[in-house]
């Protein structure tokens, strides 16, 4: 009885230490995480300022020279800082929970593994930053001007073909002001940040999923048009009703679907390499030459019933 009870705790004791160094790493990683938002949070405003300068300038353009946001409800103010907070505290903490990440499976990993691993976990938030900028300095802002100019439409549009101002005097009729809101506006550029910057992950995913087996550069290819509506949908989902936003996002995210077959057929072409090196394949072989098994496999089934 007592070996049996030995051999339980022996094989129980690794599970134990997994879960032990598990929880050391998620508790480093919260504390990062809440310490990086205290620092945002000392600097909400600062952040807030940021974040709304796409607005202030189309505000600006249009003639406002004072831009002024409100907010209409006691606590709304202080929950926009701690949103911001968290997001940017999130941004901030990542390297240290990425690194908590690594240390935890690191050790059960192949060295071939850990260096094939490791450029995509230093790209991942490369790539999140890259997209995040694009957003706010080139996605929103479009997006306020689109939304913020309509109104002066009916204006233009009256000028054109009356040829006369169509700004009601004052005392007559009622004047439309915008009168923003900052949760309201910080919510789309928060969107639009968060979008774009999962949406550069893309070529980080599907390279992976070549490195694992789980997607080839052919796959991708055969299946560019699903590809193409799958994209289109998400850019009608994730930004504002405007035209211009949306083909923006589908042409970058299926500029970046391009990018991801050809580094999936970079990692194909080093597996085929290191397959010669170990003598698995032969010379103008590949490990991922579909074609040529399906062709072989419809000639061996016409000929199995031709003889039967």
């Amino acid at each position: 009885m007592s070996g049996a009870e030995d051999h339980i705790d022996d094989s129980t004791a690794p599970l134990v230490e997994h879960l032990a160094e598990l929880r050391t790493r998620i508790l480093w990683s919260l504390a990062a995480f809440l310490v990086a938002m205290v620092v945002c949070f000392s600097f909400g405003s600062a952040l807030l300022d940021f974040l709304l300068l796409p607005i202030e300038k189309t505000m600006r353009n249009l003639g406002n020279e004072n831009p002024v946001m409100q907010y209409t409800a006691p606590q709304e103010y202080f929950f926009t800082l701690i949103r911001i907070s968290m997001v940017g505290g999130l941004t901030l903490s990542f390297p240290v929970i990425a690194y908590q990440m690594w240390r935890f499976v690191a050790p059960g990993l192949y060295r071939s593994e850990k260096q094939a691993f490791l450029p995509f976990l230093i790209a991942s938030p490369a790539l999140f930053l890259l997209g995040a900028s694009f957003a706010h300095f080139l996605v929103v802002p479009m997006a306020m001007q689109f939304f913020l100019g309509f109104a002066d439409l009916p204006s233009y549009f009256a000028a054109v073909f009356t040829g006369e101002d169509a700004v009601k005097p004052a005392g007559e009729g009622i004047q439309i002001v915008f009168n923003g809101k900052v949760n309201e506006t910080l919510e789309i550029t928060l969107k639009m940040i968060v979008a774009f910057g999962i949406c550069f992950q893309l070529p980080v995913l599907l390279t992976l999923m070549g490195k694992a087996g789980l997607a080839s550069s052919r796959g991708l290819r055969d299946v560019r048009k699903y590809a193409i509506v799958g994209i289109l949908t998400v850019a009608a989902i994730v930004t504002p009703p405007d035209v211009a936003s949306q083909v923006l996002l589908f042409a970058v995210v299926y500029g970046l679907y391009e990018i991801s077959i050809f580094l999936v057929a970079w990692v194909e072409k080093k597996k085929d390499e290191e397959a010669r090196a170990e003598g698995i394949i032969g010379e103008g072989e590949s490990l991922f030459d579909e074609e040529k098994d399906d062709a072989e496999g419809e000639a061996v089934a016409r000929t199995d019933k031709a003889g039967s």
